[in-house]
């Protein structure tokens, strides 16, 4: 596995414990409402949804994580786990906002042809 596959998986890892911090502990703090685009009266009445979202964000980093502790072994799980990332943020774009598009579904794009060349 090349070293840029494996910078971009753990680069997408990280991305998602951000989001995992910012859904499960900070949702309706400004950085989060900024982030997502929320008035404070939206933020508090679905900071329960966000948390349940926030902890799927962490598993989706752990699983991508996981795949780089294996080294080579481990691609099969780093692909399960960056299609886990492009399909949910096409969803994520088809459904709440298109920007997710390119902060989740076009990185997971990105990581997926990276372990596949190398």
């Amino acid at each position: 596995m090349s070293t840029a596959a494996n910078i971009v998986v753990a680069l997408i890892g990280l991305l998602h414990v951000y989001i995992l911090v910012l859904e499960m502990f900070f949702w309706d703090k400004p950085a989060s409402r900024r982030a997502f685009g929320m008035t404070q009266a939206f933020a508090t009445s679905t900071k329960v949804l966000a948390a349940n979202q926030g902890l799927y964000n962490g598993f989706l980093a752990a699983g991508l994580f996981w795949g780089l502790s294996l080294g080579a072994a481990g691609t099969g799980v780093k692909v399960f786990f960056l299609c886990c990332v492009l399909v949910a943020g096409l969803y994520g774009a088809a459904t709440a906002s298109r920007k997710i598009l390119f902060i989740q579904a076009v990185p997971a794009a990105i990581g997926l042809a990276l372990v596949y060349l190398s």
